[in-house]
């Protein structure tokens, strides 16, 4: 059981430390899951004598669950990012036309 874990951990630790480019939302919560679960499936399965299926079982569980909520995340990380740049977008398009506004205020009183 504890070589099992150790394995998980040493596996998910060298595949985050070897990665050359920043873990995904869903990746990290792929990762969270899978030893999360396989922590609780691992206590549970002790309980029933069965600590490493529990421990694979709960990784597995954890691992699908942990991605769908990470890809969740990640789609709402999204569209935050794509709001904000609108936002920046409509501001500059306001500033620009109270410059307009202002031009078109001191020809009127050059006139």
């Amino acid at each position: 059981m504890r070589s099992f874990i150790g394995c998980v951990i040493a596996v998910m630790t060298f595949g985050i430390v070897g990665c050359s480019e920043p873990l995904t939302t869903r990746e990290k919560g792929a990762a969270i899951g899978t030893v999360g679960g396989a922590a609780v499936g691992g206590i549970i399965g002790s309980a029933v004598d069965h600590p490493a299926a529990g421990a694979a079982i709960g990784a597995a569980a954890g691992l699908g669950s942990g991605a769908l909520i990470g890809d969740r995340v990640q789609a709402l990380e999204k569209k935050q990012t794509d709001m904000d740049a609108q936002i920046k977008q409509n501001e500059l398009e306001l500033q620009r036309q109270r410059q307009e506004i202002e031009q078109l205020k001191q020809q009127k009183r050059e006139w």
